[in-house]
């Protein structure tokens, strides 16, 4: 069956064959749902501090086809992860200290009836659904599993006009997930986790094994879809980083989540899509990036409002692999962080290091292009010592009273960027402002705050124009969040620019707050969303805050019906634009 829009081709080939000819667009495929709990992971229960995952889903299900190569591959993974790497010698990767409270993966949930237990739902949210996405490992990892991996599932939040709230929890279906489930185990190697020392040597000599195989496709994509979300061109995207986009759709009427399958555009986007897009709200336009630990390193692209991908333009000026996750938009450029977080494609392969590290001697600089630039001629570095930004908030333009052109940005700054990886709990955000004297080159920033923040959101009709307000999450420490804060830019060098913060209670913790605007002029006229889990309760909550008040006040509050585990990123989408959704399964 073969479904069209206007920027994708949608193709379904037979579900009996996982290595399928490259098409523009890998389906969902729908075979019976496996054990959640792969049998080889069954030992590793006990060791947890925590509840088991759910396996009330598991009853009659037949188990998976175990071939000779895979039973040989499997069997090596074992003797690594038990005898050669286990775990319990890396912390911060071993899955006993880092899969516990609300961060233990749940199974999928079904269109569920919430109840409001407080306050009322503010008409502009009425009929629309907030979606967050996160990593929810589809079995318990057999050795080291970082915060970052892990399966993308969505959970989304149906504010139903004419009922009660609907809670969904599905899984993105990518190939990775659709594999592992056929496979009854995990099959694919963890980047972040799994790749370091004479260990990673040997796990990726099992994974090269698998591809040879025929195990392992990957011309379908690696990726694990679970860090956000984006709405453009009609179509929702589950966004990871390592892969391309994959189209979601959220059922009106229901709230159900389906995955559609994986976009390439037409052939157009060949390598992996950030998971932090940039929507121009006057345009319509959608900015974005690919970061590779091949050349180039960086490269860039557009879409236009239908969702048609523009041309790339390489951008070989990055001289080595950079963790580049988010970046910024003006409404002249686009605004690059070339950062000391960086690929190390080559110690990885040869086993002597991580993939990702620290170079204490590299000098953090942005990367300043035109947005409608062919190429990377007239792209510009400013260097800024001892700036690192992870996400952007937002950037703009200004003028100075003689005339001078500046840019703007303001972004939370990692600190020490050493122990963004591997000590998360350690890490320090502390949100500046940049400026940058495009006449002159010369470049100031000042702190606005010394709490730490991060996962900054505005008003989204002020992306790339000067705004006034940002709220961010509170970490404490990362990567829980205790609490929102609202920062006022205009009280920069003034002193501390946070002017209302709302600390959940006691043992409560959230997540990423999303602002959605109400009817209203004023840029802080809006509500601010987030699920919010009582660790000591074991409840989930979906809460809506009063941007605007002096305390963030909640005013509507959804009791869940199961908790919602911790995650990333999240968007809000309107009832038109659910109805809006171009595609069909």
């Amino acid at each position: 069956m073969e479904v069209s829009t206007a920027h994708c081709r949608f193709i379904r080939p037979s579900s009996k064959n996982l290595r399928t000819k490259r098409s523009h667009f890998l389906p969902a495929f729908t075979i019976g749902k496996p054990p959640l709990l792969s049998p080889p992971s069954l030992p590793l229960l006990s060791a947890l501090p925590s509840k088991p995952f759910d396996r009330s889903t598991t009853a009659n299900v037949a188990a998976p086809e175990i071939t000779l190569p895979m039973a040989f591959c499997n069997a090596l993974e074992h003797i690594i992860n038990a005898f050669i790497d286990p775990a319990m010698l890396h912390p911060f990767v071993d899955p006993c200290h880092d899969l516990t409270n609300n961060f233990m993966p749940v199974d999928e949930l079904p269109p569920t009836r919430c109840h409001i237990i407080r306050g009322s739902i503010p008409p502009c949210l009425v009929g629309g659904a907030y979606i967050r996405n996160g990593p929810n490992p589809q079995y318990l990892p057999q050795g080291p599993r970082h915060l970052f991996e892990g399966d993308g599932m969505l959970h989304s939040l149906l504010l139903s006009a004419d009922g009660d709230p609907m809670l969904c929890s599905r899984y993105v279906q990518t190939y990775k997930y659709c594999l592992e489930r056929n496979a009854g185990a995990p099959v694919m190697p963890n980047f972040f986790s799994g790749s370091r020392g004479f260990a990673g040597l040997a796990r990726r000599s099992v994974t090269l094994l698998r591809i040879l195989t025929g195990q392992i496709n990957l011309t379908q994509g690696i990726g694990l879809a679970n860090t956000s979300l984006a709405f453009f061109g009609g179509c929702l995207y589950a966004l990871g980083e390592s892969d391309l986009p994959y189209a979601m759709r959220v059922d009106p009427a229901t709230g159900d989540i389906s995955t559609v399958g994986r976009c390439d555009f037409k052939g157009r986007l060949v390598r992996a899509m950030t998971a932090h897009p940039k929507k121009d709200p006057v345009t319509g336009e959608v900015f974005a990036f690919s970061y590779a630990p091949v050349r180039p390193f960086l490269t860039y692209f557009r879409f236009d409002p239908s969702g048609n991908k523009s041309g790339d333009v390489p951008i070989f000026s990055v001289m080595q692999p950079t963790l580049m996750h988010d970046f910024a938009i003006t409404e002249n450029y686009a605004l690059f962080n070339d950062i000391q977080l960086v690929m190390k494609p080559m110690e990885m392969v040869l086993g002597i290091g991580a993939p990702v590290g620290y170079n204490a001697t590299k000098k953090p600089r942005l990367g300043v292009l035109p947005r409608y630039a062919a190429n990377e001629s007239e792209i510009r570095w400013f260097e800024i010592p001892g700036f690192n930004m992870f996400h952007s908030i937002n950037a703009w333009e200004e003028e100075g009273a003689n005339g001078e052109k500046y840019l703007v940005l303001v972004a939370p700054n990692l600190l020490p960027v050493e122990h963004s990886i591997e000590q998360i709990e350690l890490m320090h955000n502390c949100v500046h402002m940049v400026r940058i004297n495009l006449d002159t080159g010369v470049v100031s920033r000042k702190p606005l705050s010394a709490d730490n923040l991060d996962l900054g959101v505005i008003h989204p009709s002020y992306m790339g124009r000067r705004n006034r307000y940002a709220y961010l999450g509170i970490g404490n420490p990362w990567p829980k969040v205790s609490g929102i804060a609202k920062l006022d830019f205009s009280l920069t060098g003034k002193g501390h620019c946070v002017i209302a913060t709302r600390e959940f209670d006691p043992g409560c913790f959230g997540g990423e707050p999303f602002f959605v605007p109400n009817d209203g002029s004023e840029e802080d006229d809006g509500y601010l969303l987030s699920f919010v889990h009582n660790e000591r309760t074991g409840e989930s909550r979906f809460v809506v805050m009063d941007a605007c008040s002096p305390k963030l006040d909640i005013v509507a509050e959804v009791l869940l019906p199961r908790r919602v585990p911790y995650g990333f990123h999240g968007l809000f989408i309107s009832r038109s634009e659910l109805l809006s959704q171009q595609y069909l399964l």
